[in-house]
């Protein structure tokens, strides 16, 4: 029996898989149980930004599981620490709770709103995506992943990205935040538009609700800058973080600022394993490598290479960084043909394809990969 017959005996299929075992990985690329190499465009899904078993990342791990692995929120330690003050550094931000994914980031986030404002109303967008989890499924619009839950956490409305009227009619003095991804991921990767983004911030200083930045996907360099909210000049009053955080070791992270942090007490929230001291170290030593190898510089420069090279072949490119979508005939045909053809993709659609490669990507990788595409369209 192989790998994948045994996978569907023993684990709950809520996932749709590509036929492959991925057994290791270096750099950019991956290599199934039958030695194939496939060049990685989707990166644990915009996660491991500093490309696979890098080795800075691997002996910082190490020295950490050598000296202490767990100890809980019951004690200090170093580690959470000292990644709060760089990411105080990078962010802006004022305060962090640690968690241990994207979703758990937002349920956080999704509390201290109510907390701070004293409202209970949420704002989403449509096509915006925040997680699975009860609180932050709530605000993810997409109806294939709510309906089956409701009801779900409420009031929540939605809406339409992009679309300064409809945010003004649906926001007023009972809204507590609004939630918001600066470029859509699994909608298909859409910026939001600077105009849009000002209205919002101009709505906030009228109805005192908070802004909620969700950067779980857009952080860490994903998008040329180190945050998407880099792209617009804001100050948000909460941001949600995670993927790239650890560059594939589990970690999240809510911060707010000082404003948000003063309503915020013992008790209103926790985590057993939240800030772990081996998930600290691991996103220290992404962060330090990202600086010392200038990969959100490398990110802007190659996406930007990306996008124009794409423009010549494929339909509706779009994107920031190295967060990059466009349009093909058949998304999930399109996926299985790279797979075949050595190069790891990611559908969002019926039509659309997302890539999120590493930070680390190359001009020969992007050659390379753009070969396959153009091959397959």
């Amino acid at each position: 029996m192989d790998w994948i017959e045994r996978e569907k005996r023993v684990i709950l299929q809520t996932y749709t898989r590509q036929e492959v075992v991925i057994e290791r990985g270096e750099g950019c690329y991956v290599y199934d149980t039958e030695g194939r190499r496939y060049l990685d465009l989707v990166a644990g899904i915009a996660t491991v930004s500093i490309g696979h078993s890098n080795k800075y990342l691997v002996e910082r791990v190490k020295e950490q599981l050598e000296k202490l692995i767990h100890i809980s929120n019951l004690y200090y330690t170093i580690p959470q620490i000292e990644l709060a003050e760089k990411l105080s550094q990078i962010t802006g931000m004022d305060r962090f709770f640690f968690c241990n994914s994207g979703t758990e980031a937002v349920e956080a986030a999704l509390k201290f709103a109510r907390k701070v404002t004293k409202k209970k109303k949420f704002v989403s967008f449509t096509g915006d995506f925040h997680g699975r989890t009860m609180g932050a499924l709530s605000v993810t619009h997409k109806e294939k992943f709510r309906m089956p839950f409701m009801p779900l956490v409420e009031p929540v409305e939605f809406a339409e990205f992009n679309n300064v009227e409809d945010l003004g009619k649906k926001v007023d003095d009972s809204t507590a935040a609004v939630i918001v991804e600066l470029v859509q991921g699994e909608a298909g990767v859409y910026p939001a538009k600077e105009e849009f983004v000002k209205a919002l911030f101009e709505l906030r200083e009228r109805y005192g609700f908070l802004v909620i930045v969700d950067e779980v996907q857009t952080g860490f360099g994903r998008t040329g800058k180190w945050f998407a909210k880099d792209h617009y000049s804001i100050e948000p009053d909460i941001m949600t973080m995670a993927k790239a955080m650890g560059s594939g070791i589990p970690i999240g992270c809510c911060a707010v600022t000082e404003e948000v942090a003063e309503k915020i007490e013992a008790g209103d929230h926790g985590s057993t394993f939240g800030g772990n001291p081996v998930a600290c170290t691991a996103s220290l030593a992404a962060i330090e490598y990202i600086e010392k190898e200038n990969l959100v510089e490398n990110s802007q420069k190659m996406g930007e290479y990306f996008v124009e090279q794409l423009e010549e072949d494929f339909e509706n490119v779009r994107g920031k960084g190295l967060m990059i979508g466009f349009d093909v005939g058949d998304a999930q045909l399109f996926v299985r043909k790279c797979l075949k053809n050595g190069l790891l993709v990611n559908n969002t659609s019926e039509r659309s394809i997302r890539l999120v490669p590493p930070l680390i990507i190359t001009k020969d990788d992007i050659d390379y990969a753009l070969e396959v595409m153009c091959s397959l369209k």
